[in-house]
């Protein structure tokens, strides 16, 4: 099955939901977070995912942080939740899925796809550091690090009881988050590595059940405004897993490999 994947397009600065194109190169389309701003700029934002439903043939949406910004997280949900539920009514749309811990069975295939936001740990000795240096925490409302942590210890948990119930069964998996499981130095900026902040963009999930399971066969994520696209050898007969994004960036500042176009096969 081909997914086209997009992720961190940051259509919000400067407003670009009217004019940013995609061209439909596969059935179904994953964005991947950070798309733009959902409560703050929902007209456009809602409009924008209207047009891809008249393209393709679903939807699949990962929450990313920039959607709550200016809002907060409840919120930004609950629209996203309403518009899953609308267009669902409307025949001449495709079908949006909304993955916050959501689950899209492809029809037709043996393919499950698992996607939730995936928000990073951040352990103590970085609290203040992140706490301080990212926008999440001012442009969030009701959001810090301790709940960030906690919507982290919540996702995983979510990811490994899923993959763990899927073991027994004939699917392959892919996974899609927003934030990234790896700290592998292939997903990681140069000039990044070492960050004070890194804790908020990646997590070690190399020895979790959803990382480490042979069902689990390709995992897509965003966030971090670098391109990557590698294969992760594992152990106890797991065999390969591979780790891709497909991120534009900021408008002025766009992450170079960035492929408008780009589709997985899984």
């Amino acid at each position: 099955m081909a997914v086209q994947i997009l992720s961190d397009l940051h259509l919000e600065a400067p407003k670009g939901y009217d004019i940013f194109k995609i061209v439909p190169k596969a059935p179904h389309l994953a964005f991947l977070g950070d798309i733009g701003t959902v409560a703050a700029h929902k007209e456009d934002f809602l409009n924008f995912l209207t047009r891809q439903l008249h393209r393709f043939r679903t939807v699949l949406f990962v929450p990313g942080n920039h959607e709550a910004y200016h809002s907060n997280w409840p919120e930004t949900l609950d629209i996203l939740r309403a518009f899953q539920k609308d267009a669902r009514q409307n025949p001449s749309l495709g079908e949006f899925v909304l993955l916050d811990r959501g689950v899209f069975r492809v029809p037709n295939s043996n393919l499950v796809v698992l996607g939730c936001s995936l928000f990073s740990h951040v352990p103590p000795e970085s609290h203040m550091a992140v706490s301080l240096g990212l926008n999440d925490f001012f442009r969030t409302k009701e959001w810090d690090v301790d709940a960030h942590n906690e919507a982290h210890r919540r996702d995983l948990a979510w990811l490994n009881a899923q993959v763990a119930d899927l073991e027994a069964s004939d699917v392959k998996i892919a996974i899609f988050s927003h934030w990234s499981p790896t700290l592998d130095a292939r997903a990681i900026e140069p000039r990044h590595a070492g960050s004070r902040i890194s804790s908020a963009f990646s997590t070690d999930l190399s020895n979790e059940k959803c990382f480490r399971s042979g069902k689990v066969k390709l995992w897509a994520f965003g966030h971090t405004h670098y391109n990557c696209d590698f294969v992760v050898e594992r152990g106890d007969g797991a065999g390969p897993l591979r780790i891709m994004t497909n991120q534009r960036g900021y408008y002025f500042a766009q992450a170079d490999g960035f492929d408008g176009e780009k589709t997985v096969d899984v």
